[in-house]
């Protein structure tokens, strides 16, 4: 470990310690990463909805890597809705991902940039075909049942690996990443906090909430500085309620635990290792 201040042998050992495993295929089953950025006091977007740009630029080319490095994007109407998004990688080298939009009631206009703009392939994930249309504008349109008005999302993960989709990036919103986690399936979790503080707004995680603290999720986790964000990368599918402690990253020889801090700025300049 090098003392603060100091630049470990090799800068980019940090770098390709958060990239790595997300390179690495899935042969069986599904891989998939949920993502959000938010305030210190636990907000995606202000009580108005504006949230350009809560994180960090380092945080946004973060997440453009990450859609390069999986075979689709997923993200909820709301986040269409509020944002707008394209939901492509043209900030960083690399192949835009599927872009995967669940809008059960299909409320969504066709104008919206991930339908039009033609730069990638498009699934529109509804509850029930609008008069047998297998399209809406550009994008695909999938039927996947729901319940209560709400996905089976195991039901979509298993439809996006029948087509060959297994490495799962979701973006957001805050509704779809909490409906993933609580439906246990998230294997890695990555939380972006900036230094902000909105008071109320659109919060991010929401959790089915636990009575005992022994019962509640204690992700085993790397911590990484993005510019002025501190991303806390939870590797969920190594984890146990209630469980504290580090373990060894057998591809690093780190540890992996909750004193394992990196500095991580861009894979262009040094990173420095700090405690």
């Amino acid at each position: 470990m090098a003392q603060a201040g100091r630049a470990p042998a090799d800068p980019l050992i940090p770098f390709f310690s958060l990239y790595r495993r997300l390179c690495d295929p899935v042969e069986r089953g599904s891989r998939v990463l949920g993502h959000l950025g938010q305030s210190i006091d636990g907000y995606i977007a202000t009580a108005s909805g504006d949230s350009d740009f809560v994180n960090d630029q380092e945080n946004i080319r973060h997440l453009h890597r990450l859609r390069a490095l999986h075979d689709a994007v997923i993200v909820g109407a709301g986040t269409i809705a509020a944002d707008n998004p394209q939901l492509t990688t043209r900030r960083v080298p690399g192949p835009n991902p599927v872009r995967v939009v669940l809008d059960p009631q299909r409320r969504l206009p066709e104008t919206s940039q991930v339908f039009t703009d033609g730069v990638a392939q498009t699934l529109l994930v509804v509850a029930e075909a609008d008069g047998g249309s297998t399209t809406h504008s550009q994008a695909e349109v999938v039927v996947v049942p729901t319940k209560d008005g709400l996905f089976n999302l195991a039901q979509v993960v298993e439809c996006l690996a029948d087509r060959g989709w297994r490495k799962l990036f979701v973006e957001g919103g805050g509704t779809t990443v909490s409906r993933f986690f609580d439906a246990g399936l998230l294997d890695r979790l990555q939380i972006a906090v900036a230094p902000v503080l909105m008071g109320r707004g659109k919060p991010g995680l929401r959790l089915a909430p636990k009575d005992r603290l022994d019962d509640c999720p204690r992700p085993k986790h790397r911590v990484f500085a993005m510019g002025h964000d501190i991303l806390f990368d939870c590797d969920l599918a190594a984890s146990e309620p209630g469980a504290i402690g580090s373990r060894t990253d057998q591809s690093t020889g780190e540890p992996t635990g909750t004193d394992n801090r990196t500095t991580f700025a861009d894979s262009s300049v040094p990173i420095r290792r700090i405690r």
